[in-house]
């Protein structure tokens, strides 16, 4: 983590590292602000395969990590932007999500999009509160 002003810069060895300029993640006091994340590979970097639903869990299990990474935790979420190339998906995506918020799920918006990164059928950003403060 690398500190300005009050912003921490969050990076993870265990999630992928951004594709253009632009952090993974921002902590500012209690709070985190992820960018989205696609179901990359963090190993390979690349897109990993099986549609939607396999997508969508390594796009959340990317997500726990950058939330690990600035003291906080998919418990923490309270609110979820989910982007998605074709609509028609929603039923499959949401199938998945549903596993990782299980209690008290947080506020969410989905939309359709054109196209994103690298061909992913889904990116999913999310806002936390983290359990340090500073």
């Amino acid at each position: 983590m690398s500190t300005s002003k009050g912003k921490k810069v969050i990076t993870s060895d265990k999630a992928p590292r951004a594709i253009g300029p632009y952090s993974i993640a921002i902590r500012v006091e209690n709070l985190v602000f992820t960018a989205g994340q696609i179901g990359l590979d963090p190993a390979k970097g690349e897109l990993v395969s099986g549609g939607i639903q396999a997508e969508t869990r390594q796009v959340l299990n990317n997500l726990k990590h950058v939330l690990e990474a600035s003291d906080s935790s998919l418990e923490s979420v309270i609110k979820t932007t989910v982007f998605l190339k074709d609509m028609a998906d929603f039923a499959q995506m949401n199938a998945i999500y549903a596993e990782f918020f299980t209690q008290k799920p947080p506020a969410r918006s989905t939309v359709a999009v054109a196209g994103l990164p690298k061909g992913a059928s889904v990116e999913i950003e999310v806002i936390a509160i983290s359990d340090l403060t500073g």
